[in-house]
């Protein structure tokens, strides 16, 4: 979600967290194994979208943390990327530069520990000074970023929330994917902030040289259930759907948030209608407070 908003829950007790992790909350007790995906042989290209709260794993807050235990969270997240070994990974909530939590750049440590070749972080947080703060979305992918740019919704110093696009060279042609993170307090901000996105891929028919690509996937923490029909994800939706026949997955009882017991679905993915989906799902997993959706497809032929 955004914020501390796991401080809105009931907390867990230590005994109950260690019980649901397994006792020592190791990195492969903290990712339970997905049939699904390992019973189906690979066909196309996997995605995965996941918030990882700034590597604060099921904690209320990252400042709790020493850097010790920030990196052991870290080692959790990096050993669910390799179990699921997606093409694609769009986080949310990743630090740059950030006092609380030691100042660690999350994305360059789980590039390096789960293998990527390439990656790209949209700060969209900035604040300078004495507790410096910056982050943003984040994007692991094996294929070559061609071109990625980041847009910040507002300029707040705390709390604000942004997007990116990235061009992907899948071989097969430009695969662009928005990664986006919408504010968790106010339903009226996620409307204006989706607005914000629509007017942005309208004038994204073409790439900056001119090239034409393959329609977007457009995937994330949107802090908003499928079901309200006055709120964000609906909003995108309807736009979608006046002009693709965009699908959005996980499909209902796939709950993301919170991860222990999860009661809402909040992360989601937008695929295009002539991309086929091989498979979707929610892995169990305890790295963050949300669940991962994991998702396989194959692009449409050139």
């Amino acid at each position: 979600m955004g914020g501390n908003r796991a401080a809105n829950h009931k907390l867990l007790s230590g005994q109950q967290v260690r019980r649901s992790l397994g006792e020592g909350g190791s990195a492969s007790a903290s990712v339970e194994s997905s049939k699904a995906f390992e019973a189906t042989k690979r066909e196309g290209i996997r995605l995965m979208t996941l918030n990882i709260a700034h590597g604060r794993g099921l904690s209320p807050y990252q400042g709790f943390h020493s850097a010790k235990s920030i990196e052991r969270n870290l080692s959790r997240i990096a050993h669910l990327l390799r179990r699921f070994d997606a093409d694609i990974v769009a986080l949310q909530e990743v630090d740059e530069d950030s006092h609380w939590n030691k100042r660690i750049h999350l994305l360059n440590v789980l590039q390096a520990a789960a293998g990527y070749e390439h990656s790209y972080l949209g700060v969209h947080n900035r604040r300078v000074g004495r507790l410096p703060l910056a982050y943003g979305n984040g994007l692991l992918s094996k294929f070559s970023i061609r071109r990625a740019e980041a847009q910040a919704f507002g300029q707040a110093v705390l709390g604000e929330k942004g997007f990116l696009w990235a061009e992907l060279e899948t071989g097969q042609g430009i695969l662009p994917v928005i990664n986006l993170h919408l504010d968790f307090r106010s339903r009226l901000r996620r409307i204006e902030q989706v607005e914000r996105l629509i007017a942005f891929l309208e004038a994204k028919h073409f790439t900056r040289d001119m090239k034409p690509h393959f329609s977007p996937i457009i995937c994330g923490d949107f802090n908003s259930r499928q079901g309200k029909r006055s709120d964000a994800v609906r909003h995108l939706f309807r736009y979608l759907l006046e002009n693709l026949d965009y699908r959005l997955f996980p499909q209902k009882k796939n709950r993301t948030f919170p991860s222990i017991f999860p009661t809402h679905a909040i992360d989601f993915l937008f695929i295009p209608p002539s991309y086929e989906v091989i498979l979707c799902e929610v892995p169990r997993t305890f790295v963050s407070d949300h669940r991962p959706v994991l998702l396989e497809l194959k692009l449409p032929a050139s």
